[in-house]
């Protein structure tokens, strides 16, 4: 069983095998590298005879280290179970932060999770303790912030069942969201494969000031790039901007780059990450950095001249940036907040602010929770409280012991914010709200990540906004939208007249220390081999899994199209969250949720699909239940960008249960395409995306030439329409030699299981 901590030597060992690998690289390339490309290449599994084409090629890497949340850890240790493995081979851990859902507060919120999920979190204790993995209980904290604190270490590379992984980016760590599928061969002992990533630098210069934070930063980048900018790229920050604050604020940065769609995001090691680890009782590691800088930097060449040595280059200057709002419904629709009053405004956006919401794996450190806390502060001196509802989620139950030492969380709470457990929570659709009914305009405000429609609270009329905490803070305070509570003198709801000025820096870290965690971490037995996994027949929560069918050697022959999505059509659209999060281990029940987000293109309306023998619409499910019965596979047509937002394997799982055999989309989000190849759809893209248009609603497909599926040649597809015609079209994919393989065998797990 491999230690589960972050060691010296694990370290040094990382180092050392990086800069051999280096070695190799270098005369291979013969060109100054970016620090994304000294961590990844330097963890390559054949580093002298891979492929090295940026964008193109695919990449066997070597990760240090897997993570995964509860809700994802399910089906990812469901899988893992099938290859008969006895124990992981690569240090993981498993962090119970998804199912506690946000309603009364911390501890009545954490004993109710604790009994509503106790078979789920007995499978996944007992399972870590069986397998090696390191388990962190119900309340400990966020998985991006314990990992931060705990685990990341500059140089590394780590793989995480969630799309924030990328989170620990700040502290200079190659960190990406994958599905459970790819966490599997990791812990399973084999190399993960991603696309060569291209590379991305956003040079930043200058520095913050007033109320302008790291949060900012993120949001105009993700207005520039939008949604699908940073597909299959990493982002690297550079320039003097980029070292000019602290370590977690670095860690907001690259957290929310997963709304770019980025593999990741990460910062150089600087002296407020050496600062950090030492703040975290991680002095030897460092060191270890301090003594291998060069392999935690681009080279010189590349600062120096960036768009020499990157695919692209954003420049910054945070002297001038303002503080930004961004939303509703996407995180890219971005305005300073100087403009926001008009928007509201002009848009007819509901003023009133139903709710504001602080917190989240993405702005729940030390420097954040201050920063409100001051801002606050301006308001209790004056005896005002906040106009709207005002929710605080710490990351972690250090954070949490820290805040509640320091003041910061009796501040908050002067002012009428309700602390929630150390948990996701309302970010991730764990929100049991009382004030507002399903399909009720309102608007909320937060400092989170992710603000699709129906993310936070399950409808999705709710307009969701998203700025920094303090901004946040003071939006809280003024109630409203239609005005700038950072520059206007404004009136609470209770009649008081507040000014604000903005906050003053503050302590990056506690001076007085961290205090620490009690109790929240489990670690494995030594011997798993005597620990038993029970999984009731029964149980409506888990379920064990059977293997996918192969592909029969044949043709796609007059697949239904069981549904056409029309726009924005992510992850929460395929396999929602909130209610459906307890099914996360039961594959069949939670397939019931398939689709129920997206918009049909024929009817404008969500959760639509046509059974085309009897003409009826249905919820997709029902209708792909219907084709299952009667031994037919069908087809999925999406538009741009499909499949972004969160990492969860089950929007390609559901629809491999209920019998999808293909989709086809303008264009696919990185780590949900590489779902469905794993799981062993067909994941096509139109050679025209015109020809999107051309899918009628009563069409069967067909995919041709599928006997010679080989990388990079096209697959003809024709839509057959209710009227006898037909229209011929070319589809691409982006399989290599061994995403074929997993087609093939049905999926990338029926071939482990044969090794």
């Amino acid at each position: 069983m491999p230690v589960i901590e972050t060691t010296p030597a694990m370290v040094k060992k990382v180092y050392e095998t990086t800069r051999k690998n280096l070695a190799v690289i270098r005369k291979r390339l013969a060109r100054p590298l970016t620090l994304a490309e000294k961590i990844v290449l330097g963890h390559l599994d054949r580093p002298e005879t891979q492929e090295l084409s940026v964008g193109s090629g695919f990449l066997d890497t070597r990760p240090d280290r897997v993570a995964m949340q509860d809700a994802t850890a399910q089906m990812a240790i469901l899988q893992f179970s099938q290859a008969q493995i006895p124990t992981v081979r690569v240090p993981s851990t498993v962090h119970c932060d998804h199912l506690i859902q946000a309603y009364q507060g911390s501890e009545q919120d954490l004993a109710k999770a604790n009994d509503v999920n106790k078979e789920v979190y007995a499978f996944l204790s007992s399972s870590c303790d069986k397998f090696g993995i390191g388990f962190w209980k119900p309340g400990s904290g966020i998985i991006h912030q314990v990992v931060f604190e705990n685990y990341a270490f500059p140089g590394g590379m780590m793989i995480g069942t969630d799309s924030h992984t990328p989170n620990a980016g700040g502290l200079g760590m190659v960190a990406c969201g994958v599905g459970g599928a790819d966490a599997v061969d990791v812990m399973a002992g084999l190399p993960w494969v991603v696309k060569h990533p291209k590379r991305i630098a956003v040079y930043l210069t200058g520095k913050m000031s007033g109320w302008t934070s790291p949060k900012d930063v993120i949001l105009k980048v993700a207005q520039i790039l939008t949604v699908k900018g940073g597909t299959n790229a990493i982002v690297e920050y550079i320039g003097p901007g980029a070292r000019s604050f602290s370590c977690t604020g670095k860690g907001t940065i690259t957290n929310m780059g997963a709304e770019i769609g980025a593999t990741t995001s990460l910062f150089s090691y600087d002296e407020s990450m050496g600062r950090y680890l030492r703040g975290t009782d991680r002095a030897a590691l460092a060191d270890l950095a301090d003594a291998n800088k060069d392999l935690l930097a681009p080279d010189e060449e590349c600062e120096a001249e960036p768009e020499k040595h990157y695919d692209q280059v954003v420049r910054i200057d945070l002297s001038s940036l303002e503080p930004h709002v961004v939303g509703p419904h996407t995180p890219d629709l971005a305005r300073p907040v100087s403009q926001m009053a008009k928007d509201a405004r002009e848009n007819h956006y509901p003023f009133e602010l139903k709710a504001a919401l602080i917190g989240s794996c993405t702005n729940s450190s030390y420097e954040d929770i201050s920063r409100a806390a001051d801002v606050a502060r301006q308001a209790s001196a004056k005896g005002a409280k906040t106009s709207s509802p005002l929710m605080i989620t710490p990351g972690s139950e250090q954070i949490y012991r820290t805040i509640q030492r320091d003041g910061q969380m009796a501040t908050l709470e002067k002012v009428g914010a309700t602390v929630m457990a150390n948990a996701c929570g309302p970010c991730i659709g764990q929100w049991k709200r009382d004030d507002v009914k399903k399909g009720e305009v309102n608007s909320i405000i937060s400092s989170y990540n992710r603000n699709f429609p129906a993310r936070n609270d399950g409808n999705d009329a709710t307009m969701s906004f998203i700025g920094s905490p303090e901004v946040v803070m003071a939006y809280a305070l003024a109630g409203r939208l239609d005005i700038n509570p950072l520059t206007e003198e404004f009136t609470t709801g209770a009649g008081v007249k507040l000014k604000l000025v903005p906050p003053p820096p503050v302590d990056d870290l506690p001076k007085d220390g961290f205090v620490p965690p009690t109790g929240g971490y489990a670690a494995p037995s030594a011997d798993g081999s005597k620990v038993q996994i029970i999984v009731d027949p029964k149980s409506d929560r888990l379920q064990l899994l059977s293997p996918f069918d192969a592909w029969n050697g044949k043709d796609f022959i007059g697949l239904p199209l069981l549904l056409k999505a029309k726009g924005k059509c992510t992850t929460d659209h395929i396999s929602p969250a909130g209610p459906w999060l307890k099914y996360r281990g039961h594959l069949d029940n939670i397939s019931n949720n398939m689709f129920l987000g997206a918009i049909s293109a024929f009817t404008g309306k969500p959760g639509q699909a046509k059974d085309q023998a009897s003409g009826e619409w249905k919820e997709p499910q029902a209708v792909a239940r219907i084709y299952k019965a009667k031994g037919l596979k069908w087809t999925a047509i999406g538009d741009e960008n499909y499949g972004e937002g969160s990492s969860r394997e089950h929007a390609a799982m559901s629809p491999r249960h209920l019998g999808a055999a293909v989709v086809l989309v303008k264009s696919f989000a990185r780590i949900h395409e590489t779902n469905l190849k794993k799981q062993g759809i067909l994941p096509l893209t139109f050679a025209n995306p015109a020809d999107y248009d051309k899918a009628l609603e009563d069409d069967t497909i067909s995919v041709l030439g599928l006997a010679a599926l080989a990388p990079g040649k096209d697959l003809s597809v024709v839509f057959k329409h209710k009227d006898g015609t037909e229209d011929k079209i070319q589809a691409k994919h982006s399989m290599n030699t061994d995403q074929i393989g997993w087609f093939k065998a049905g999926s990338a797990l029926n071939l482990m299981s044969k090794v």
